[in-house]
């Protein structure tokens, strides 16, 4: 007998709570990663391997040779950056996506409903994109990312929708003195 989005224990106030707090971290910790990588690319451009090597990476991975838009973007990027080149460009990209998942971690650790909205329109923007990288570079790695990330997505989806917004949506009472 299938359950009812009321009867799914993983919506339970004590388990929702530990679900929002464990996908946080899991957000800081993805965060952490892109900070690293972000710092590395913008102050290890004099270690030509390091770069040579990272450089195949990134272009790899964003799957450059296969898309003419994103190399367009890439290129024009490039050139609004002209001192640093791509890697440039790559590394603030990467500083400042990590500092939208450290708001986003922090936040829903904090259980703020602002960030509970914005992990899900984030989180869900990039599910086509990893969808289209399985497409062309599968991998096992890749496949349990994008079922992490769409499992935070219809969660954090089932937790909004089920929870009413809290009281600072609502007006406040009243109260009404009589003589």
């Amino acid at each position: 007998m299938p359950h009812s989005t009321a009867d799914l224990k993983i919506l339970r106030p004590q388990n929702r709570v530990r679900y929002l707090k464990l996908i946080a971290l899991f957000k800081i910790g993805k965060g952490i990663l892109l900070l690293v990588l972000g710092i590395s690319i913008l102050f290890l451009n004099s270690r030509a391997v390091w770069m040579d090597n990272i450089s195949d990476w990134v272009a790899d991975e964003i799957l450059l040779k296969h898309s003419k838009a994103v190399h367009y973007l890439l290129n024009r990027l490039q050139a609004m950056l002209a001192g640093g080149g791509v890697w440039r460009a790559t590394g603030f990209l990467s500083l400042f996506y990590s500092a939208v998942l450290f708001t986003e971690g922090v936040g829903v650790y904090l259980q703020k409903r602002w960030a509970e909205y914005l992990m899900v329109f984030a989180t869900g923007a990039l599910i086509p994109l990893e969808v289209r990288h399985i497409y062309y570079r599968p991998s096992f790695t890749a496949v349990i990312i994008l079922a992490a990330n769409c499992f935070i997505v219809w969660f954090l989806y089932r937790v909004l929708k089920r929870e009413p917004a809290h009281a600072a949506t609502t007006p406040p009472e009243v109260a009404v003195e009589t003589r």
